[in-house]
């Protein structure tokens, strides 16, 4: 017998799919949800005889933990209040998205323990715990709305792909799943990539939607220099402060990626593509620095949620991202120290711009003393695919 099927895409109100569904998850049932990966097989992490048919469905050894599905960032603090430098990156750039991550659940914090007993064995076996915020505006919609938090799997059995349609789903499971949500083919059609965070260290448990060098970035520190036009002041910060990283690294300036570091500039009011200002490549070459090739960008939400310190050259640069990024507050510094402006040497003589980068400068030597270079990544390892203690296939 197939189980009920709502077809998300049609719906009248998709309030009312939502709520039907937070309804199913609450009484304990079996609800299979489209993500952004493929199709998921969720139970209220709340409801222990839920957990139990889940992990008897997924047919999951007692040594491989299913995950927990969280509506946030934010919310993932809650069950693993301490996040290490690379972890908490992670989180804030790749959330919501297709990406798994694996941590330790050590904390006695943690709301893990808050959860039944059968709960906290079927997501914290290993004394770790993988935590997922998927990318699907219906699920997230759904975990906003829910008591606690959702274990989530891949909606197949064992030894069967996993699902792409609502359609593969009800074949697998006929009627030992409640209620089928229908959002046509999964965007990305292949599982969430699965990662283990133990302090700067990131292992890949399984390979996915993000691939290794993708997630090299992801874990790199980024640190991003803002100011109007994006074409002197920031510009010249950008180079001078990675020159001086490459210094402190023992590596030329161009390996400055391959070694988890990221350092770009933006300007609050700039246009794609110009260039840097003459007197500024000028300036920088008789610093020994080549400009010339710069474009300029304006500051937009990625670049501010990627970023790991963000510098401004004047206090109304940091009011003005602030009044559209108020989250970013703890990663927003004045670039001077004693709290005054870098002004603006646009339109004025060469000299102007050789005491603009002098003054860049002197603040940026102060800063390298304060900076964490510790928190800088270690190189990405492969974990064994075959390990049991793995999370296997959670949170798609």
């Amino acid at each position: 017998m197939a189980p009920p099927v709502i077809d998300f895409r049609h719906a009248d109100d998709p309030r009312d799919v939502v709520h039907r569904a937070v309804q199913a998850l609450a009484e304990g049932k079996l609800v299979a949800f489209p993500t952004e990966t493929v199709y998921g097989l969720a139970a209220s992490a709340l409801s222990e005889s839920a957990v139990a048919r889940l992990s008897q469905l997924k047919e999951r050894p007692d040594d491989q933990p299913l995950t927990l599905a969280v509506k946030s960032a934010e919310d993932a603090l809650d069950y693993v209040p301490a996040l290490s430098s690379v972890a908490a990156r992670l989180a804030r750039r790749c959330w919501p998205g297709p990406i798994t991550i694996v941590l330790k659940d050590d904390h006695p914090d943690s709301l893990v323990k808050q959860l039944p007993a059968l709960s906290r064995a079927a997501v914290s076996a290993q004394g770790t715990i993988g935590l997922r915020v998927p990318a699907h505006q219906l699920l997230l919609a759904v975990l906003r709305l829910t008591a606690g938090p959702i274990v989530l799997t891949s909606a197949n059995r064992p030894g069967q792909t996993e699902p792409t349609t609502a359609q593969e789903v009800v074949q697998a499971f006929g009627d030992d799943v409640d209620l089928v949500i229908d959002d046509g083919p999964a965007k990305f059609g292949q599982p969430s990539t699965v990662v283990q965070v133990e302090g700067n260290q990131l292992t890949i448990l399984r390979p996915g939607v993000i691939n290794d060098a993708t997630l090299k970035r992801l874990t790199s520190m980024m640190v991003l220099f803002v100011c109007t036009g994006n074409t002197c002041r920031s510009p010249m910060a950008e180079l001078l402060m990675q020159k001086r990283v490459a210094d402190r690294l023992q590596c030329d300036v161009r390996e400055l990626e391959d070694r988890g570091f990221m350092i770009m500039s933006a300007g609050v009011a700039a246009m794609m593509g110009g260039q840097a200002s003459n007197e500024a490549v000028e300036v920088l070459k008789e610093m020994n620095l080549d400009l010339s090739q710069h474009e300029s960008q304006p500051l937009g939400d990625r670049l501010v949620r990627f970023a790991d310190h963000i510098f401004t050259m004047t206090r109304g640069h940091r009011e003005a991202i602030l009044s559209q990024w108020p989250d970013a507050e703890p990663r927003i510094r004045l670039i001077c120290r004693d709290n005054c402006d870098v002004s603006d040497p646009i339109g004025g003589p060469l000299e102007f711009y050789r005491r603009c980068a002098a003054q860049i400068d002197e603040q940026l030597a102060g800063w390298m003393s304060e900076f964490d270079f510790t928190a800088i990544p270690d190189p990405i390892e492969t974990g064994d695919q075959g390990n049991p203690g793995n999370p296997g296939e959670p949170g798609e």
